[in-house]
């Protein structure tokens, strides 16, 4: 069908620091994006375009960074002294420490993700080692900056319906970063769901999802 939805994950080179996130999103999809379209990429590769990352070897260890992150679920970013010590030292030791025992006790009467609130912005977008692509499966990722204004850039650029920046993994989790205003962000995320971002040895972490204006347009 000409206007059936679907999603199309876009290869690209490794995307570096010298790549401006708009330039190589235009590049690698020009001539298949089109004004019913949705451009989403992966949060890293913005991040990592934009130089917020750090080598764990550059990190000081504090001793509130160890005791903090053995609090942190296994899976988590947070989890290593690596990953605790990079979010205190972009939000603040003090204030990272006070929103995990105070989130602790928020959550014993009924009121989970405080942490995540408290903490920081970075809290909940810190990727730690091995959590993006190679060579910078190596480092710790920082969440991309000014989010919504890369979008509505690459929205403008390409001529797409929208654009979205997005945190998805492969535990079924898919979370707006940036988004046009005239994208449904809890439609949207939803269709990211299976992660068809290729963000490691595939290096796929663009993806259009075509024809989305009129499957958000069906939606409401």
């Amino acid at each position: 069908m000409a206007n059936e939805m679907k999603l199309i994950p876009v290869p690209t080179r490794i995307l570096t620091a010298k790549d401006d996130i708009v330039d190589a999103i235009d590049r690698y999809t020009k001539g298949n994006v089109g004004p019913d379209d949705l451009i989403c990429s992966a949060e890293s590769v913005v991040a990592i375009t934009q130089n917020r990352y750090v080598r764990p070897e550059e990190l000081h260890i504090t001793r509130v960074a160890q005791f903090c992150c053995r609090f942190i679920p296994d899976y988590g970013s947070l989890a290593t002294p690596h990953g605790m010590q990079s979010l205190m030292d972009v939000e603040g030791k003090w204030r990272v420490a006070f929103a995990l025992f105070a989130g602790f006790f928020a959550k014993l009467v009924g009121k989970a993700g405080m942490f995540y609130k408290w903490g920081g912005k970075e809290t909940a977008m810190i990727d730690d080692v091995t959590g993006t692509m190679p060579p910078f499966d190596k480092c710790i990722v920082y969440g991309p900056a000014d989010a919504d204004n890369v979008c509505e850039k690459i929205a403008e650029r390409t001529g797409a319906f929208g654009a979205m920046i997005a945190d998805v993994n492969d535990l079924k989790r898919s979370r707006v970063v940036g988004i046009t205003k005239n994208v449904d962000g809890d439609i949207a995320r939803m269709l990211l769901i299976d992660n068809p971002f290729g963000n490691a040895s595939q290096k796929t972490p663009i993806c259009i999802i075509k024809n989305y204006r009129q499957y958000q347009e069906s939606k409401k």
